[in-house]
């Protein structure tokens, strides 16, 4: 069982997986476009990336404003979530995603990586942070997402 973390964004996929055990997530890479509606290249490198690690199911981080309210970014996952379907065949969670770049700054601050260098690696590292979060959960919490 290996599940792929994604963390999207308006022109970047930051992408993680988990060990075949499902107990630790691992940033694998950030998957960059250059205009928000182009995600035929995007699509494809997570189809390729899927094949490659083996993947069973998809996590997706899910942006909820801090009231739990759903805004734009929130449909337009939504929206990429309807897509990851179609184009893999997979089942793909939403998972509450709130302040995962935050934390993901803090941990790449705090590890010494310089602020321009941080920006290559962010959407990765909180797509990380997005799947450990799935994992750690209890089975009673991972049924609360949204299928």
């Amino acid at each position: 069982m290996r599940i792929m973390g994604l963390d999207y964004g308006s022109k970047t996929v930051g992408v993680a997986v988990c060990d075949p055990l499902g107990l630790t997530a691992q940033a694998v890479e950030t998957i960059t476009r250059k205009e928000e509606n182009k995600l035929r290249r995007t699509c494809q490198r997570i189809e390729e990336l899927v094949r490659e690690y083996e993947i069973t199911s998809i996590i997706l981080g899910y942006p909820k404003n801090m009231d739990d309210s759903v805004g734009e970014r929130g449909k337009k996952t939504r929206e990429f979530r309807e897509l990851l379907k179609r184009r893999t065949g997979l089942s793909v969670i939403l998972w509450d995603e709130r302040l995962t770049t935050v934390e993901a700054d803090e941990i790449l601050r705090e590890s010494g990586v310089p602020k321009d260098q941080r920006k290559k690696v962010i959407d990765k590292v909180a797509a990380g942070i997005i799947l450990q979060s799935y994992l750690d959960a209890s089975e009673t919490e991972r049924e609360k997402g949204e299928e």
